[in-house]
């Protein structure tokens, strides 16, 4: 995998202070996509474990309160990124506990692959569906157009049992 940047210290993608990382790749390549330089899977730096160890430790650091780590691209969730980003929120979710992993796809929930839903797993909050220029809001918090969802992933959901709970944004 690869990733396009890397914001140790970021206010703008998910609630509170996180780290967030923008992946290379995306299949969906939407008319009006803001990061339209991460479509390409051999853009930007690969991610190694140089890169991974970096999350952990800026995750770790308590000199800067950070609630957790942001994941969007490009799509993580993109087929050559998903094996790299299981190990990821593994090791996150067993190295950082107390942090939580917001994640930005272009695919829908109902039509996950089996490790898509195995990444599902490991995260707090996922934001799906292809950004739809038509349906632009800017007033949308965490998304681009009205289409796209904002979860909470609780245990139903990770069991596909989808009783959709869309997350209450103020």
């Amino acid at each position: 995998m690869n990733y396009h940047q890397y914001i140790p210290v970021d206010v703008i993608n998910g609630k509170g202070t996180r780290c967030t990382l923008f992946v290379s790749g995306c299949e969906h390549q939407c008319r009006g996509c803001y990061n339209q330089a991460t479509w390409r899977c051999d853009s930007g730096f690969v991610f190694d474990d140089a890169m991974e160890q970096r999350i952990i430790d800026d995750l770790n650091d308590t000199r800067i309160v950070r609630k957790g780590l942001s994941l969007s691209g490009g799509d993580p969730l993109y087929g050559p990124n998903a094996d790299a980003i299981l190990r990821l929120v593994k090791r996150v979710k067993q190295e950082c506990p107390d942090k939580d992993i917001w994640l930005w796809t272009g695919y829908t929930l109902e039509r996950f692959t089996s490790k898509q839903r195995d990444i599902l797993n490991y995260i707090d909050v996922l934001i799906d569906g292809k950004f739809e220029q038509s349906l632009k809001d800017a007033k949308l918090l965490w998304r681009g157009s009205s289409n796209q969802r904002v979860f909470e992933v609780d245990e139903a959901l990770r069991r596909q049992k989808i009783s959709i709970k869309e997350l209450r944004i103020a």
